[in-house]
């Protein structure tokens, strides 16, 4: 054991030592604006993200031509200062054969502060970075960190003689004689992230909640809902979860949490609000929203909204004719709450993803006869291989702390994960060997993904198309679970349901787990057409190697869009808030090649 203790410690000091030998030839360049004594630094295929620190903006960048065009346009002297590497975690070799070193750097701007992770790969008898990440972790004035924004509490500061904590807080939620900065619509994991953020940068902000708490839209789903990602992955920014958390966490139970959070954080929430119209007004750069709430109609004149209702949040209902003549019950997956009312009963879920598949097993299980109809393949991988397989040493137990496997995850650019999901793909399906065959055997059919990149190909083009497998295709293989394959569904019937091919299902209940449609229809039914028809969709990987539409600019003066899984909100609220906050305290990112917002 001891040799072992030895051996490591002499592993990390060597990483270190290397780390800080290739930061030593990086830093007087960087501060010097020599941009190709800075690209000869950097591997061939390199890839530098930067996420607001030199460009302004959130952008990836591939190979040194490209990297040296940015660098080239944005970089000045001073553009990185102070420039100093990271040794609270790492540098640490890394992967098999040793052949990446990561480290960790902070640095200055001339607006704020930053941080950055930069994976160094052998090669060629020296060490160049592979990847490198630059992002603006604070604004000058604006900062989140302790002692920052910190009161001494009610009775430490003026106050009307008789208010306490309580009643401030009350006071300010009302908004009674002020307008917020930013209205948040939403309050799931994206909109309570982004607000936290803006709050502790000193932004005015509201969330609106149309459900009548936070968490509901947890709390409302399914009976059996588990979260896939495990809990190293899920943190909210700020307030990790307590060390009993389980490692799939229960809807009900993350709803809960949802609802303490707001109140650790003081995030200003109004549940059971409903927006009912909204106007911008251009030369005044103020929306005008109409919002009906418990007490009455209220309107506000806030500078920004947030759609934060969910990347995927317009369930998709077909319009399938005779669906009024059905003698039994029908409706979308995302109405569905408890399994029990239809034990004994026969019941049809349409569509095989998650929902689908999730709805099924809990069909079956409350002793319902189900059939799921698969209309087209479906990407299956057990969570048992697939989850450690696509989070991998970042998110896991005895893992790097959060703050470091975010950048270690935002540091791989979307189109790298991609291109690394290939390989986990191929890995997890000779690992899920029996249980893909004997799926194979009773006529399911799988894929691989987009061009092989299995989930994280699908999460990111379409926020769907793959199942996590936590036992129903286990009930389809072994036929306790129903297959109708290859066809999808043409009418109702008053007995059930009749397929594109022919064939006849009857059905005491059909579940149409037929996904969700693109935010910007969510965007369309709030705001209308007007807006909407300006926003760009939201997901999908564009060219600039960024998920279109997500925690940026998106076309409309005032509008953004917030979502995505925990571990996405986690890290991309923040660059949100970061624009916002500048926005508002009238600071330009340094970003000449567009307008500002």
């Amino acid at each position: 054991m001891a040799t072992e203790t030895t051996q490591a410690t002499a592993a990390e000091v060597t990483a270190e030592t290397t780390f800080a030998a290739w930061l030593d030839r990086l830093t007087p360049a960087l501060q010097a604006a020599d941009v190709p004594t800075t690209t000869m630094l950097l591997a061939a295929d390199c890839w530098w993200r930067d996420l607001l620190a030199l460009t302004g903006a959130l952008g990836t960048y591939h190979g040194r031509d490209r990297v040296a065009a940015m660098l080239g346009e944005h970089l000045r002297p001073g553009s990185l200062a102070n420039i100093r590497m990271t040794t609270e975690f790492g540098p640490r070799y890394q992967g098999a054969d040793d052949e990446l070193i990561e480290g960790f750097i902070t640095f200055e701007t001339p607006l704020g502060f930053g941080r950055g992770a930069v994976r160094l790969r052998h090669q060629d008898g020296d060490w160049v970075a592979w990847t490198v990440l630059t992002e603006l972790d604070d604004l000058r004035g604006h900062e989140r960190a302790i002692g920052h924004h910190r009161s001494k509490g009610p009775r430490h500061t003026p106050a009307v003689r008789g208010r306490n904590w309580r009643d401030e807080r009350q006071e300010k939620a009302r908004y009674v004689d002020r307008d917020p900065d930013v209205v948040v619509v939403g309050a799931g994991q994206g909109g309570l992230s982004v607000a936290a953020n803006l709050g502790l940068m000193g932004v005015d902000t509201l969330i609106l909640e149309r459900s009548e708490r936070i968490g509901d839209g947890w709390r409302k789903r399914y009976h059996s809902l588990v979260l896939h990602d495990p809990v190293w992955a899920d943190h909210l920014p700020y307030l990790p979860y307590p060390e009993s958390w389980p490692v799939y966490c229960p809807k009900d139970k993350i709803a809960d949490w949802f609802e303490s959070y707001a109140s650790a954080m003081e995030l200003n929430v109004w549940t059971s609000a409903e927006m009912t119209s909204s106007s911008y007004d251009e030369a005044r750069g103020r929306w005008t929203l109409r919002v009906r709430t418990p007490d009455g109609e209220r309107e506000l004149h806030p500078r920004d909204v947030i759609l934060a209702t969910g990347a995927a949040g317009e369930p998709n209902v077909p319009d399938v004719p005779g669906r009024e003549l059905f003698a039994g019950t029908s409706y979308h997956s995302s109405q569905h709450a408890s399994a029990t009312d239809w034990a004994g009963k026969k019941a049809v879920v349409v569509g095989a993803c998650n929902s689908g598949h999730d709805i099924a097993q809990d069909l079956h299980e409350a002793g319902a006869d189900v059939t799921l109809v698969q209309r087209s393949s479906t990407h299956i991988i057990s969570q048992e291989h697939g989850i450690p397989a696509i989070f991998g040493s970042n998110f896991v137990e005895g893992g790097p702390p959060t703050a470091y496997a975010d950048l270690l995850a935002s540091g791989t650019p979307w189109p790298l994960v991609l291109e690394l999901a290939k390989e986990g793909v191929q890995e997890t399906a000779r690992k899920d060997a029996e249980l893909l065959a004997a799926l194979d055997a009773v006529g399911f059919k799988r894929n691989d993904g987009p061009d092989g990149t299995g989930l994280m190909g699908y999460a990111l083009a379409y926020g769907g198309g793959y199942y996590i497998d936590v036992g129903a295709s286990r009930l389809i293989a072994d036929g306790k679970i129903k297959l109708a394959q290859g066809s999808g569904l043409a009418e109702f019937t008053p007995e059930g349901i009749r397929l594109a091919d022919g064939r006849t299902l009857q059905a005491d209940v059909v579940v149409l787990a037929t996904g969700y449609r693109n935010m910007r229809e969510t965007a369309r039914r709030l705001f209308g057409d007007e807006v909407a028809d300006r926003l760009p969709l939201v997901l999908g990987i564009g060219e600039d190697g960024e998920i279109g539409g997500l925690y940026r600019r998106t076309g409309h003066p005032g509008f953004w869009y917030m979502g995505g899984p925990l571990a996405w909100v986690r890290i991309y609220a923040k660059h949100l808030a970061l624009q916002l906050t500048a926005k508002h305290a009238g600071i330009q990112l340094p970003r000449p090649d567009a307008a500002a917002q």
